[in-house]
């Protein structure tokens, strides 16, 4: 009985209206951190510190010396470059003081902190990016033939590369989460944040969590579908 509700659930019908759904989530993912950013970023922490301030301390604090912070364009473009050993942020959040720029700040930082710990997943996340750039490139013309015609040639493309994309944002999930945990941890730690200032900053990293999970399940659906279409 098991094994006819899971055939009848495998099918490509029902994995296509999980996969719109996954569409509406990531959607309200992304207005979540539009919203929890753009409200936080109108409240200044009380220390007047600036992110760039807060990035070099939680730093300092594990013995990282060698990290260049950068200041970079576009809205929240912020990163953690492990390969160059930078972390760029944007200039909202290199030169605000507010909860939402320093919790960013805060999580690149973070990433810093694994990459010198020698966080596993994040290893395995760098192993991964090469692969996973490769993978992309073919993806227009796996979503062209593979969904459209379902060109079986491309649809078994199709499945080789979601299945690495699907892994990538597997693996990217414990990193995000662990790095905003650190960052949490740090802020009260370095007394940069007060503990009542820290709902600001967790709304902040919690709404950017939630588009790491919805562009895990869009990349797990849209396999599933491959693979039901190989089958059907």
């Amino acid at each position: 009985m098991t094994s006819t509700l899971a055939a009848m659930l495998f099918t490509q019908p029902v994995i296509m209206v999980l996969l719109i759904l996954s569409m509406f989530f990531a959607m309200y993912a992304q207005h979540r951190v539009s919203s929890a950013y753009k409200k936080n970023m109108k409240i200044p922490s009380r220390g007047n510190i600036s992110g760039r301030e807060t990035a070099e301390a939680v730093m300092a604090r594990a013995g990282i010396s060698d990290v260049e912070i950068t200041e970079i364009g576009g809205h929240l473009t912020d990163h953690y470059d492990p390969t160059h050993k930078k972390l760029a942020l944007s200039s909202e959040n290199y030169r605000g003081t507010s909860l939402a720029a320093l919790g960013v700040a805060a999580h690149e930082a973070g990433h810093a902190i694994q990459h010198k710990v020698g966080y596993s997943m994040l290893k395995t996340r760098m192993a991964l990016v090469p692969i996973t750039q490769l993978s992309a490139k073919f993806l227009p013309f796996v979503i062209i033939g593979g969904f459209f015609f379902q060109i079986a040639g491309l649809i078994n493309l199709g499945i080789a590369i979601y299945s690495v994309l699907t892994l990538f944002h597997l693996v990217t999930l414990p990193v995000e989460f662990d790095a905003s945990k650190r960052a949490k941890v740090e802020l009260v730690g370095l007394g940069i944040v007060d503990r009542d200032e820290m709902p600001g900053v967790s709304e902040t990293l919690n709404a950017a969590a939630l588009t790491y999970v919805a562009a895990f399940l869009g990349s797990l659906l849209n396999l599933l579908w491959l693979i039901a279409a190989r089958r059907d």
